[in-house]
C-alpha cells in the first residue's frame, strides 16, 4: 500500500471562534484583503466578526464585496488588481465556495502572477509566491476551506476549470455554524448534497486514500440524518447546522487528497449552460453514477449507502429528488455535455473509467425530459 497525505490547514471550530482565536490572524500579515459576496457575509455576521478581530489585532483591511456566483477568471483578475493596489499581504474570504475559490486565485495573482496567462495559471502547480489565506465558510457544502483547489468559470472553454496547488491551501479556517443559521432550505439542501457528493466521489476515486475513505464514511454518517430531515422539510437548529459544517469539512479533506470523479465532470455543463447550482448538479447525477458503478463495485456502493442510512440507490434517488428536484435536458444537450465531460481530468479518476457513451447514458437517465 502506498499513498501520501497532506493537510496543512489549521481548522478552528465553534461559536465565536473568530474572536476566540483572532491571534492566529497575525501570522498571515498586516494588510488583509477581505473577499465576500455582495450581501450574505454582512447579513450573517461573519464580516462584522472578522473586521472586529482584525481591528483588535491591529491589522489593516480592505473589503471587496464583488464576488459573484461561479466567479470567472476575468473577475478574479479584477479583484487581484485591487488587492495589489491596496498592498495586501494576505487574503481573507468569507462565504460559500465562490468567495473561497476566488480568494485562492487572487492569492496567486496578487502575489505577482497577474501577468500570467489563464492557461499557465490553471496548469502550473508551483508559483513563485502565494499570499497566505484565511477562510470562513458560511455554507456547508464545498469544503473549499480545506482543499488545494479553486474552481473557476472559464468562458474561453465554456466550462469550469481548476486552479490546483498545495500553495493555495488556506492557512486558517474558522467554522462557526451560527453563520449558516439563516440559509434558506434550498441553499442548505444543495450545499449539503454537494458535501455528500464529495464524500462519495472521494471514497470511490482512483486516487482515494485509506484516511480519506475513513473521513468519507464519517462525513456520510453525519450527513444522512440531516439530509433526511431536510427532505422532510424540517428546519435545522444550530446543532444540525454545525453537523453539516463538520461533515462538509470532512468531505473537503477527502477530495483534497482524492479529487473528484465523473459526477463533477458532467455537472460542470449543467452549471455553466443551464445555471444549475453546483451541489444540485452533482446530486441529480449521483444515482445514475452509482448505478453505473454497481456492477463493478457492488460492495463499496453498499457501504456508502449504509453510511448514509439509505436502503438502496432508489431510496437515495427519492431523497435527492425531494431535496433538490430534477433537471431536464434535451437529446442535443445530453450529447453535447457528454462530449465536454469526457475531456475532463476527473474522468481518469473514475473507476471503471467511462467512455462518452456511458456519460450520455448517465446524463440521459438523470436528466431526460
Amino acid at each position: 500500500m502506498k499513498f501520501t497525505y497532506y493537510m496543512p490547514t489549521r481548522v478552528l471550530v465553534g461559536a465565536g471562534c473568530i474572536a476566540e482565536h483572532s491571534q492566529y490572524l497575525c501570522s498571515l500579515g498586516q494588510r488583509a484583503f477581505l473577499m465576500t459576496g455582495k450581501y450574505s457575509a454582512a447579513a450573517n455576521g461573519s464580516l462584522a466578526d472578522m473586521c472586529a478581530a482584525l481591528d483588535k489585532e491591529g491589522i489593516r483591511w480592505q473589503h471587496w464585496n464583488q464576488v459573484g456566483p461561479n466567479p470567472t477568471l476575468e473577475e478574479v483578475r479584477l479583484a487581484a488588481v485591487a488587492a495589489r493596489d491596496f498592498g495586501a499581504d494576505c487574503i481573507i474570504a468569507l462565504g460559500g465556495g465562490s468567495p473561497m475559490d476566488a480568494a485562492k486565485a487572487v492569492a496567486v495573482l496578487a502575489a505577482g502572477e497577474i501577468a500570467v496567462s489563464d492557461a499557465d495559471l490553471l496548469s502550473q502547480r508551483r508559483f513563485v509566491k502565494v499570499l497566505p489565506l484565511a477562510v470562513v465558510p458560511t455554507t456547508a457544502g464545498t469544503g473549499s476551506e480545506v482543499t488545494p483547489y479553486a474552481i473557476l468559470t472559464n468562458n474561453t472553454l465554456k466550462t469550469k476549470s481548476f486552479l490546483t496547488s498545495e500553495q493555495v491551501y488556506p492557512k486558517l479556517a474558522f467554522l462557526d455554524g451560527r453563520y449558516t443559521l439563516d440559509l434558506p432550505l434550498k441553499i442548505t439542501a444543495a450545499t449539503a448534497v454537494d458535501a455528500m457528493s464529495h464524500a462519495i466521489e472521494g471514497y470511490l476515486a482512483v486516487r482515494a486514500t485509506p484516511p480519506g475513505q475513513c473521513f468519507a464514511l464519517e462525513s456520510l454518517r453525519l450527513l444522512g440524518p440531516q439530509l433526511s430531515a431536510l427532505a422532510a422539510g424540517q428546519t435545522l437548529d444550530l446543532a444540525g447546522r454545525e453537523t453539516l459544517l463538520h461533515a462538509s469539512m470532512l468531505a473537503g479533506i477527502v477530495i483534497s487528497q482524492s479529487g473528484t470523479t465523473a459526477v463533477h465532470a458532467m455537472g460542470y455543463s449543467l452549471t455553466y449552460f443551464k445555471e444549475v447550482d453546483h451541489g444540485k448538479a452533482n446530486g441529480v447525477l449521483m444515482a445514475a453514477y452509482l448505478r453505473y458503478l454497481t456492477p463493478a463495485r457492488p460492495q463499496e456502493v453498499s457501504i456508502l449507502l449504509s453510511a448514509l442510512g439509505q436502503a438502496n440507490i432508489d431510496s437515495l434517488a427519492l431523497t435527492l429528488e425531494k431535496l433538490i428536484g430534477r433537471v431536464q435536458l434535451n437529446p442535443d444537450e445530453i450529447d453535447r455535455f457528454a462530449a465536454i465531460a469526457i475531456q475532463a481530468a476527473n474522468i481518469q479518476n473514475t473507476r471503471p473509467q467511462p467512455v462518452q457513451e456511458d456519460l450520455k447514458t448517465m446524463l440521459g437517465n438523470s436528466c431526460k425530459r
